[in-house]
Order: structure tokens, then sequence, then C-alpha cells
């Protein structure tokens, strides 16, 4: 792979020695196949964020830790890195590490091994579980500064959460559901990705309890630990379908929402009502095509500038007191998507 960049620069930015980057450079054999990845991936990251790091000002080196779908990884990648010439005069450069499943401990040490190589700050999105909590407070023992992304972790010493108010995106739902199921018999189905990350939970409670005030004859069957993949939730969704003929709606926490409609349409379901979460590449073909009623967005772009600031703050490279920042909480429907996406005809 061509490219015009230091091997310092290429070992910082994978968080290699220069002498592996070397090795795998110049094709010297005795490196693992991961490992290979590593370092094109971290070249890859190097063009896109070319045009910042020409920048003057301070640089900021951050890992940005993520457990969730493929989809919403590629989107949070995107804003942030749309986001960083805005950042000027200082420079934010970026490693990623994002994984759609496996177990605690491997997550856990990812977040060691950034504790241990340093860092100057990380946007984690994660299972809100007492042994993240703990990597957590590893990190910010080491001084590295902890900023959490859509799902919280309250317990741990993170310096801020940067997100919707996801109890508020329950109710918004729940209030949406209703409307649209009007008088109709039907009951809902939640999906959730996997109950330990907290602001799914919340959002769930958030639906229960306003729907449950509104509508209480409307029964909630909610299936969950799909982590948001579809072949995994296509069959969940089908089997609820299955045991509950009423079910006639759905409120998508976790995403996986093309497998959903799919589900519904091999067993030739109605679904009167779907709300779903995030304006990724699914969900706005989906809304495009009348196949969801509204998606809960917030913007990404925002939410990562101002986790950068935060992060800059803990550095004392901004003014003001570090603190968590909430998400205007947007309802999207087909006739309001971003221009980016062309509306339905009238």
């Amino acid at each position: 792979m061509s490219h015009p960049f230091p091997i310092r620069e290429i070992a910082r930015q994978a968080g290699l020695s220069e002498a592996t980057v070397d090795r795998v450079l110049n094709r010297r054999g005795g490196v693992r196949e991961s490992t290979e990845r590593e370092v094109h991936q971290a070249i890859a990251d190097l063009q896109r964020q070319r045009s910042q790091i020409r920048l003057g000002g301070r640089t900021f080196m951050i890992d940005i830790v993520m457990q969730t779908p493929e989809r919403f990884s590629t989107a949070v990648r995107g804003a942030l890195e749309a986001e960083l010439p805005a950042l000027r005069p200082a420079v934010m450069r970026s490693r990623f590490h994002f994984r759609e499943s496996g177990p605690v401990a491997d997550l856990v040490a990812a977040l060691d091994r950034i504790a241990a190589r340093g860092s100057q700050g990380v946007i984690l999105k994660a299972p809100d579980v007492p042994e993240v909590t703990a990597a957590v407070n590893r990190l910010i023992a080491a001084g590295i500064p902890v900023v959490t992304l859509v799902t919280d972790l309250p317990a741990s010493g993170r310096l801020a959460y940067i997100g919707i108010d996801n109890r508020a995106a329950g109710a918004t739902a729940a209030y949406l559901t209703g409307q649209w199921l009007g008088d109709r018999p039907g009951n809902v189905l939640v999906t959730i990705s996997r109950g330990s990350f907290r602001g799914e939970e919340e959002r769930e409670m958030g639906f229960r309890a306003t729907l449950r005030a509104t509508a209480p004859h409307r029964e909630l069957v909610v299936i969950t630990d799909s982590d948001g993949l579809d072949d995994t939730l296509r069959e969940l969704v089908a089997a609820a379908l299955r045991r509950d003929p009423g079910i006639r709606a759905v409120y998508s926490i976790g995403g996986g929402n093309l497998a959903t409609v799919e589900a519904f349409d091999a067993l030739g379901r109605e679904c009167l009502a779907f709300v779903a979460h995030d304006l990724d590449h699914d969900n706005t073909r989906l809304l495009r095509a009348g196949r969801l009623s509204a998606v809960l967005h917030h913007d990404l772009r925002q939410d990562m500038r101002q986790a950068c600031q935060v992060v800059m703050q803990a550095h004392r490279a901004l003014p003001g007191p570090v603190r968590s920042w909430p998400s205007p909480i947007q309802v999207i429907t087909p006739y309001n998507t971003p221009v980016a996406f062309p509306r339905p005809q009238e």
C-alpha cells in the first residue's frame, strides 16, 4: 500500500512498535495476520484524516471503543471524521476499536491495552457491567479521560455522557406508537440488542412506563440478546410473531430493522407502527420505502464534536467545566429526512 506517512506515525496510529510496522511494510514475515490488518487499517485511517493532520495546533490522540453493529460504528466513524476539520486549530487523531459482539473479557482487554499504551482520551460505547466499569476506572487512574457515548456507565469515573435522554426517547416512541395504533388492537414487539446496555434499558423503561399510562391494555413482547445482528434478530422476531399473533407494532431499540421487516414479510404479518433509532444506512432506506413509521435520531456529528471538546477540556486546552451534553431528539419521518436523501413523492 503506497502512503506518505513515516513509520513512527503509522506505529502510533496502530498502537504497535515501529519494528513491527517496519516488518509488515517490508513483508519480512513473522507477523500475525491480525497485526498486518491493524497496520493497513492505521494507514487507511491516516489517509482519511490527512487533511486534518496538516492543521496546526495541539495534537490529541484519542481511542474510539465501541461494541455495536457495523452499521452504527460506520456512522460514528463518518461523523467523527467529518467533524475533525471543525476542531482546528487543534488536531484530533483517532484510533478505532470496533466489535459487533463477543465476551466482555475481550472488551476489557482492549481497554487495558489502551491504559498501558497511553491515550489522551477514550470515547466509549460499552455494556454497563462491573468488569467494564473497573476497566474505565483503571483508565481514569492512568490519567486518560473517558467519555461515554449513547449508553452510559454512571457508576464509573467517566467524565461525561454524550447522547440523548434515553428515557425520554422511549417515552416519545410510546407516544408515537399510541397515536398510530389509535383504538385498533395490537401488542408491541420491543427489540433490544443486549440488556446490559444501560441506554437500551432506559429506553425500554421509558417506553413501558408511558405505554402503561396511556394504553394499559396493550402487551409488550420483549426480545433481547441479538447484539442487533440481522441473522440472530430475524430468527428471534419470527419466533415471537409465531407465539403471539397479536403483535402489530414494533419499537426497535437495538437496531437490526431490516431483519425485523423481513420476518414480518416472511410470515405475511402486518406492522401498523414501527419506530426505530438512528439514521444509519439501513434505516434511511427503510424509512424512504415506508417500512418504518419514524426514526428517533440525534445528530452524531454534534455528539462527536462535543465528545472531542470534553477531551480537550479535560486537558485544559478549552475553557469551561466538563459536563454531560444532552442531544436533542429528532423525530424523522419519510417527509423530513435530511436533504442528502430524496423524500418520497407527494
